[in-house]
């Protein structure tokens, strides 16, 4: 359980990290942590990302294109969180996001993204030596908001499909406030929508339709708590491996179904600030790694979030982890 009384002055002497480089996914919370609100509690959210890349692999082949450059992904992202008993959480999100490339006369694009509603429910918490053992499961789905141009690789906005998932959470943490934490998730995609009756893939396709790979996610975490719950600092390894699909030819654009694969490493740092009860700043950062048919990304990514009590639930406000 996680307290939100502040000890003044030793956290104003780790603040200065929050000004340092951020170093993956913000806790505002996310569908795969292992953190709860309880019951009555809600968290709101608002998260910039800022992704970036001058590097990509056409297959397997790392390469640049003159006629992008760099391409920059900004993302605003509301969230909102809701306890509904102690041991479920509903999870929202609606990201508004713009492409542009620094180079090349191709046009980016702008609007409301995809809307995202998770379910997350606590289904083990065993004490286990020194610490309690956790495990948790996440349900979500992902549904285009806006009838954005799926077939506008590299600037599309998304992938303009329906995504079903389910999520499986372990996580292990010491009383003393670290822990270490392992997901997996699997996506079923329904078909994504293109403006015109024919395309190629590995073989001529005359539909307006896509199939679109299923796709695997998946990561571990290492974190700690530190001060009275007040700062959390994480780093992250994680990755992602579409089902099936194809490579991008030499010198073609990308597309919906083509087979991405990326691993990543990361960190987040999240401050609960004295004297404001439930509000925090967060702060992180990633890089892609290695990859197939994707950029070699850079993401930084920044927010606010303040939980408080929407209804009576007999409870102090605290959140768990």
């Amino acid at each position: 359980m996680k307290s939100l009384s502040m000890k003044g002055i030793l956290h104003f002497a780790f603040i200065f990290l929050l000004l340092l480089p951020p170093i993956v996914s913000l806790d505002a919370q996310t569908p795969t942590d292992a953190t709860l609100m309880t019951k009555g509690q809600i968290c709101l959210a608002a998260i910039y990302s800022h992704d970036s890349w001058d590097h990509y692999w056409e297959g397997t082949l790392f390469r640049t294109n003159g006629n992008i450059g760099t391409l920059t992904r900004q993302s605003i992202s509301p969230m909102a969180i809701l306890g509904i008993t102690n041991n479920i959480s509903v999870m929202a999100a609606a990201p508004w996001v713009k492409t542009e490339a620094s180079d090349g006369y191709i046009k980016g694009a702008s609007g409301f993204q995809d809307w995202g509603v998770w379910i997350k429910a606590k289904a083990l918490d065993v004490k286990a030596g020194p610490g309690n053992f956790t495990t948790h499961a996440t349900i979500g789905a992902l549904v285009p908001i806006s009838n954005y141009l799926a077939d506008y690789g590299p600037y599309s906005l998304g992938l303009g499909c329906t995504d079903l998932s389910l999520t499986g959470i372990l996580q292990y943490k010491l009383n003393m406030g670290l822990y270490l934490r392992g997901q997996a998730g699997y996506h079923v995609r329904g078909n994504s929508s293109i403006e015109r009756d024919y395309y190629y893939t590995t073989h001529s396709v005359y539909s307006e339709k896509v199939e679109m790979p299923d796709a695997i996610t998946w990561g571990a975490t290492l974190g700690t708590w530190l001060f009275d719950y007040a700062l959390k600092i994480e780093v992250e390894y994680s990755g992602l491996n579409t089902q099936g699909g194809y490579d991008i030819r030499r010198q073609d654009s990308g597309f919906p179904s083509v087979n991405m694969q990326n691993t990543s490493i990361g960190g987040e740092i999240q401050y609960y600030l004295p004297g404001i009860t439930g509000f925090s700043v967060v702060a992180s950062a990633k890089q892609i790694q290695t990859g197939r048919n994707v950029g070699k990304s850079t993401i930084y990514s920044g927010g606010l979030t303040y939980f408080f009590p929407l209804w009576k639930s007999g409870q102090t406000e605290t959140i768990t982890n």
